[in-house]
Parts: structure tokens; C-alpha cells; sequence
């Protein structure tokens, strides 16, 4: 059937842009003066096909044609749905009303029983830990721009927010965008201060590329220095906690970015710090594991008061 072949080669457009006539010939069992007559019915149909001339020139879809997801395959549609919805719940999207406009339109589209199907994944689908917090998820604009600037090798003058809300513009080299416990970061050079810098994307107001070049270190690991800058924020308490559990277990439930494991011959240690104690020992009662605080004494307090409250609760009115 022609129509049904005319999708075929379009589906095949899609997939392998640069296919030569004897290749999409051979693939669609037609000859070449078919193919070329399916690429005149889908400019017809408004999908814009270019062919390069001579003996080897391949067909493709014009550059920057925006075509809607009819052609998916049910594997393909269900891993863009399910990628979407994974990268809502871990941060990794951007932003919510994309994501959430970009699946309303892909489900719209798909055959009514593939649809249930991924709706029913969407219902029942669970994640073993919280969302990221919805501020967290920064706007494309500036991501896409910190993005083209590190790719090549250009300044950007960004229009920042601190976490006290203070406004500020600096000169930034960007040297890489890292993607770090639900929170998107870019690291590089901030030529107000004369150093290295870490950033959070979703605090960029703007990033305007300028025509500056500049070049990035050889030994620059962008996710490394990440992972340092935010080893090294400052907190007001130092952890250090005895589980009695074993390490596969203890990993299995303590996220690795929420604390270090180790190992030891009294149990395993666990390290960490925190910005309020109460918290703490919130966490470390959910597990439902025995432990021992080695430090700081505050967090005993803390557990006491939960216990206490806890009791309270059990007791009734």
C-alpha cells in the first residue's frame, strides 16, 4: 500500500537521516524513482525531505522540523513517557509545566490501549525517595544557554539569585553543566571573584553569551568539583552514628549522597552533617535498625524528645 509505505520511509527518516536512494530502495522493496516519488508526497504533506545531489547523497528531514510523535513505536512512546515521568520525580526535567504539557501531548497521541497501559504505569509507578523540591528545577532558556556557551568556549554574563535572594551579575567561564542529587549545576570560572565556581542553574535568571572565548582546563572534571564545592558547604553539626545493621543493608536504605558508610568492627559507621538535628533524628528512626550516636551529643536530646513525643502519640488523649 502506498500510503502505508510513504510512512515507512518517513519512519525511516526519522531513525537513519542520511539514507542514500539505493539503501531506502532496497529497504522499502520499491526502486529509486519510487523513493523519490514518496519524498515529493511527504513535502506534499507538509514534512519538509531534502536530498544532496549526486551518486551518494543521502535523504533527510529538513533541520529544525518539529515532528509530532505519530511515529513511535509502542517501545519508543512508552520510553519517552516513562522517561518524562522519571525525570519529574527526580529533578532531572525541566520544569514542571513542560513536563507536563510534553506528556498531555504524547499521551494524547497514543493508540487508546497503549495509552492505558502507560497510564496505568504513570498511577501505580514509585519511587523509593522524595522528590526534589519543585524550585529546584530550573528554566530551559538559561540551561539550554549555560549549555551552547560550554560547548563553545564562550563567556556568558549571568543575572544571579543567592540563597538569601540577593541579586547579582558576574562574567562566567562555564566549563560544564553536572546534574547532581536532584539538582542541576553548572561549574566554571567566575571572573569576579578570579575562581572556580559552582552555581545552581535553577537561580540563573538569565545567562546572555557573550563573544568572549575561552578555553577549559585539560584536568578539569566538572562533576568532581561539584561534588567537592558541595562537600565543603558549611553545616553546623557533624554526625557520626553506630548502626547495628550490615553495610549491604544500611547502603540499600541510606541514600549515598545523604551520608558516607563504613564498615567497622562495632557496626557500621555512618558520617554525615546536617543543619538541624531534629531531622536527624527523624531519619535515623525511620530506619528501624538499634544504633549508637558517637557524635554530637544534641542528637541524643533530639532522639529523646522524638521518643517522648512518639510515646505521647501512642498514648491517645
Amino acid at each position: 500500500m502506498t500510503v502505508t509505505r510513504v510512512l515507512a520511509l518517513l519512519e525511516l527518516l526519522q531513525a537513519s537521516p542520511g539514507l542514500t536512494g539505493p539503501e531506502l530502495a532496497a529497504r522499502l522493496e520499491v526502486d529509486e524513482r519510487t523513493v523519490r516519488r514518496y519524498a515529493v508526497k511527504l513535502a506534499e504533506l507538509g514534512v519538509p525531505v531534502e536530498a544532496d545531489r549526486g551518486r551518494y547523497g543521502g535523504y533527510r528531514l529538513l533541520p529544525g522540523y518539529k515532528l509530532p510523535p505519530l511515529m513511535f513505536t509502542d517501545d519508543e512512546a512508552t520510553a519517552v513517557v516513562l522517561g518524562l515521568l522519571a525525570g519529574r520525580r527526580t529533578g532531572l526535567a525541566v520544569g514542571e509545566a513542560a513536563t507536563g504539557s510534553a506528556l498531555a501531548k504524547i499521551q494524547r497521541v497514543l493508540p487508546q490501549a497503549l495509552r492505558e497501559r502507560v497510564e496505568a504505569v504513570s498511577q501505580t509507578l514509585e519511587h523509593t525517595r522524595a522528590a526534589p523540591a519543585a524550585a529546584s528545577a530550573p528554566r530551559a532558556g538559561p540551561l539550554l544557554a549555560l549549555a551552547d556557551a560550554a560547548r563553545r568556549g564562550r563567556t556568558v554574563r549571568l543575572a544571579y539569585r543567592s540563597w538569601k535572594g540577593e541579586p547579582s551579575e558576574r562574567d562566567l567561564d562555564p566549563y560544564g553543566i553536572v546534574f547532581h542529587s536532584g539538582r542541576w549545576y553548572v561549574a566554571g570560572f567566575d571572573h569576579g571573584s578570579g575562581e572556580v565556581r559552582t552555581f545552581r542553574v535553577d537561580r540563573v535568571a538569565s545567562a546572555g553569551r557573550t563573544e568572549r572565548a575561552f578555553e577549559v582546563p585539560e584536568d578539569f572534571d566538572a562533576a568532581g568539583h561539584v561534588a567537592e564545592a558541595l562537600s565543603a558547604v558549611p553545616y553546623r553539626y557533624e554526625v557520626r552514628v553506630l548502626l547495628d545493621t550490615t553495610l549491604e543493608e544500611a547502603r540499600r536504605r541510606v541514600p549515598a549522597e545523604a551520608a558516607t558508610l563504613a564498615m567497622t568492627p562495632e557496626g557500621v559507621l555512618l558520617t554525615t552533617r546536617a543543619e538541624r538535628l531534629d531531622g536527624m533524628a527523624q531519619m535515623l528512626a525511620g530506619l528501624g535498625w538499634p544504633f549508637t550516636v558517637i557524635t554530637p551529643d544534641g542528637l541524643r536530646e533530639e532522639i529523646g524528645a522524638l521518643a517522648a513525643r512518639l510515646a505521647g502519640y501512642a498514648g491517645g488523649p
